[in-house]
């Protein structure tokens, strides 16, 4: 990041979806080429990481938070010029700025919102791929109950919990359990 925050400001760039990743690497390419990385110092693909199990496995998935989108932090108005603005639009499946040829910077709740929300992603570390819900079934597969069904009673983002209902020696018993020890029944 820049020293003074107030030179520099977000634009979202629109890009095709799916292909967000390489054409960041293809834009951040032609900035480092140019020399322009003082002018431009970052360009952000918002990403949260989710996992999900496969086969008894812990799978790690990325979501993009925006398809089709790419956040560029650049000095102020340098996108106003005609070079600069010519080169990161000709990248291969770049669309164009919001604003077109008079690109529009973003709000700055806009981007602590996206901020925000990337930084708690990152503190939070994965999320699981599904959410659950109270009531629903699902099946224990890791620790002292695993092989276990239950229903889930309750659920605990924040300490990234699961409490499930679940017949121990007949009787239903509360089991506190983390995410990844237990999946959806299907």
């Amino acid at each position: 990041m820049a020293d003074d925050k107030k030179q520099f400001k977000w634009y979202c760039l629109r890009v095709v979806s799916n292909k967000e990743r390489k054409i960041k690497e293809r834009i951040e390419l032609e900035i480092d080429r140019a020399g322009w990385k003082e002018l431009i110092p970052q360009i952000i693909l918002p990403i949260e990481r989710l996992y999900k199990f496969k086969n008894g496995k812990k799978v790690v998935q990325e979501r993009t938070l925006m398809p089709g989108y790419l956040i560029v932090e650049a000095l102020n108005d340098v996108l106003k010029r005609d070079e600069i603005l010519q080169v990161i639009t000709d990248v291969k499946d770049v669309i164009h700025f919001l604003g077109d040829k008079n690109p529009t910077a973003m709000k700055e709740e806009e981007i602590k919102h996206i901020l925000g929300k990337l930084d708690k992603s990152e503190e939070s570390g994965e999320l699981p791929a599904e959410d659950f819900i109270p009531n629903e079934p699902i099946k224990i597969t890791g620790g002292p109950f695993q092989g276990f069904h239950g229903t889930v009673k309750e659920v605990n983002e924040e300490r990234k919990k699961i409490i499930v209902i679940t017949k121990v020696f007949g009787r239903d018993t509360e089991v506190e359990l983390e995410y990844m020890q237990v999946e959806k029944q299907s």
